[in-house]
């Protein structure tokens, strides 16, 4: 997952290959809660691991769950002994919630049931999102809730309920607010039909039908049978009590689903650049999937997607382009309508959204931040209630490089991704992307997995001399941008250290077996700045004065440097690459648009080497290092084969008495200044 303040997409021209998706948010915590529930233990298979997901288990195990193991780890399944209907003696706790509504609502109604001393808290946004609808239904059964600030919003407060005057009336319930109110009801209120049937009663028009689908289809496979009266009555029959059904596996989530249906839509497919058919397949979700987004495919068929389905399954690519235009009532996919809005920026004409007044109520406005957003981009946008209209540029020059603000809502982020595919060839920004974590953690890497670039994923070059901090200058910056790192010198160390382990001598003649022996192995740089040979970590080992020197002697070798030239440039990938060494800009990416010549002066960078080595355990000599960095200075510069030299159009920075974060913001600043949004980030 990217936790970068911003991440720039390069545009992206095609698309092709498979994605496995998360599981289902809303599958997930309705399943945790159900679980938690019962009697009995119950196994979860591929649940989700969100913000979510996260927040839920939490206050499980605060309300006496056994949880096993604590969190989801990821290929593993979760199991929760439920607490039978009842809480332990004096439970009380306060809950944070963080924005999770799949949380927050449900968990409302089932403790306010339960009883017990709880606090529901959150952050803010949360507080501004309405639940006054569920606690007026909660309290005409005798539940105690407060409210800790604004009257119909969190924070609450849940006390000990009085049912003594429980009768046999409907509970009512508002329906056009959020179908949580309703799911969150349904899931509660079986604790109470021990011994007597409850209804509850819709009042006004039932939004989001699709995902009180999922509520009643996952009661039944936890044992409550609710009869469902045309959406207007919901009848829980006396005698109910969850039981576990022992497995249960959560389906991937449609919603995540729609992002890539439309990337099929939209996309090209370079076929030579993935083996798979042409196209996206989507993976853990099919025709037969339980929610509602699952629709979403007829409205992107009626875009002009061509959709294949199976059981588990669908496969995506690109049929009527540009793609049509469509009015559509949206309150069936509520939560996937918001991609439609970003296939729109591709359509023939002007696209209609309607019934999408949950959107008002949702992480965000939703309504408003897709207007302000998409107008960024140069589309014309109208918006209503319960509406919005949107028109797509007219031309390719009509199109602007935008930097999107996402409002911590996960889906204004994905949807706005697939602007990176725009006509115009323009890059977009997606603020604050670590949002995706919500629902999709590895949303972008997912992205990045299926999609090309129009040109090379961007490279920033910084090259210098040993001991100039060009290394950890990278390595921040890398991690500032969400780049990945290519670390050149610490090759050539690795290079050296395999070959001495390997009982091969550094020799010319033995260039060739050396080249061999590094193309072999397995070279990883982790994002905690950890190297990996073949798995084995040799952070320390490579950063020896003895491994700089054999770095040093291999790098003279034609050979050598010949099998490392196509592993360095294996590194370039999406979203962009940070390298550091002695001929990045000069050799390996000489088409990077950033190249920095980091100086120093030879004592100044003897001295930084003797305070890393003393600060790592390791033995050195202030005299030695010095005469040792200006004799490698001599040998980089004067070697035959790509000698330590700064390219033609590099910039010049001096580090000698600089702190590394004026370094680091230097070359960030030279990097934004080449951006096409940087007046609007």
């Amino acid at each position: 997952m990217y936790t970068t303040a911003f991440l720039d997409l390069p545009h992206l021209a095609s698309a092709c290959g498979s994605v496995q998706l998360p599981g289902s948010k809303s599958i997930s915590n309705r399943v945790l809660l159900l679980a938690a529930l019962s009697q009995g233990t119950t196994t979860v298979h591929d649940l989700l691991d969100s913000d979510d997901t996260r927040v839920m288990l939490q206050a499980l195990q605060h309300m006496g769950c056994v949880v096993e193991p604590s969190a989801v780890v990821a290929g593993q399944p979760l199991r929760i002994t439920g607490i039978d209907g009842f809480l332990p003696n004096n439970a009380r706790s306060q809950l944070f919630l963080g924005n999770a509504g799949t949380a927050m609502r449900p968990l409302t109604a089932a403790l306010a049931v339960l009883g017990g001393s709880f606090e529901m808290t959150g952050i803010p946004r949360m507080y501004e999102r309405p639940i006054g609808d569920l606690v007026d239904a909660l309290r005409q059964l005798g539940c105690k809730i407060d409210y800790l600030k604004n009257e119909g919003f969190p924070p609450l407060h849940i006390g000990q309920p009085d049912f003594s005057q429980l009768s046999d009336a409907p509970i009512q319930v508002r329906g056009d607010v959020s179908s949580q109110f309703l799911t969150s009801l349904l899931m509660a209120l079986p604790l109470l039909a021990t011994d007597r049937q409850i209804t509850i009663e819709v009042v006004g028009e039932l939004i989001s039908k699709p995902y009180i689908h999922i509520t009643l289809e996952l009661l039944a496979r936890f044992g409550i049978a609710v009869r469902n009266d045309n959406w207007q009555r919901f009848v829980i029959p006396a005698g109910s009590r969850y039981q576990s059904p022992g497995d249960i596996h959560v389906e991937a989530d449609a919603s995540s689903a729609s992002y890539f249906i439309a990337l099929g839509a939209i996309a090209a497919c370079d076929s030579s650049q993935n083996d798979s058919k042409n196209g996206i397949q989507v993976l853990g979700v099919g025709k037969d999937s339980i929610q509602g987004d699952i629709r979403f495919v007829e409205a992107a068929q009626a875009m002009g997607a061509v959709v294949e389905s199976g059981p588990n399954w669908l496969h995506i690519s690109r049929g009527a382009w540009p793609l049509k235009a469509i009015d559509l009532d949206c309150n069936h996919i509520p939560d996937a309508a918001m991609t439609l809005a970003a296939m729109a920026l591709y359509a023939d004409g002007t696209t209609t959204l309607r019934n999408i007044a949950s959107w008002r109520v949702k992480e965000t406005d939703r309504i408003a931040a897709m207007a302000c957003e998409l107008r960024k981009l140069g589309a014309s946008v109208e918006e209503g209630q319960d509406f919005i209209r949107i028109t797509p540029p007219a031309s390719p020059v009509d199109w602007k490089a935008a930097s999107i603000h996402t409002y911590d809502d996960h889906r204004v982020a994905m949807c706005f991704s697939l602007a990176a595919f725009n006509p115009a060839g323009l890059p977009v920004r997606i603020e604050d992307p670590k949002c995706v974590a919500k629902t999709f953690p590895d949303y972008f890497e997912a992205l990045f997995s299926v999609s090309q670039a129009s040109q090379p994923a961007p490279v920033i070059c910084i090259d210098g001399p040993t001991a100039s901090g060009k290394g950890t200058i990278a390595a921040l910056v890398a991690e500032k941008l969400g780049f990945a790192l290519l670390d050149s010198g610490a090759l050539y160390r690795i290079t050296g250290l395999a070959a001495s382990r390997a009982g091969i001598a550094i020799t010319e003649a033995n260039a060739s077996a050396i080249a061999d022996l590094v193309c072999s192995k397995a070279i990883t740089f982790t994002p905690d700045h950890r190297v990996l040979l073949d798995g084995d970590d040799i952070s320390l080992a490579i950063r020896t004065e003895e491994a700089g020197m054999n770095a040093s002697r291999v790098a003279v070798f034609p050979a050598v440097r010949q099998a490392l030239l196509q592993v360095q440039r294996d590194f370039r990938r999406l979203p962009g690459l940070v390298g550091d060494g002695r001929d990045m800009g000069t050799v390996i990416f000489p088409d990077a648009p950033l190249k920095v010549y980091l100086t120093a002066t030879a004592e100044c960078r003897a001295e930084r080497r003797y305070k890393q080595l003393i600060s790592k355990g390791l033995s050195a000599n202030m005299a030695d290092l010095l005469a040792d960095l200006q004799a490698r200075d001599a040998r980089d510069m004067h070697r035959a084969a790509a000698p330590l030299k700064p390219a033609e159009d590099a910039l010049y920075l001096d580090n000698s008495s600089g702190t590394i974060d004026e370094a680091v913001q230097q070359v960030l600043t030279w990097w934004e200044q080449r951006q096409p949004f940087t007046a609007s980030a």
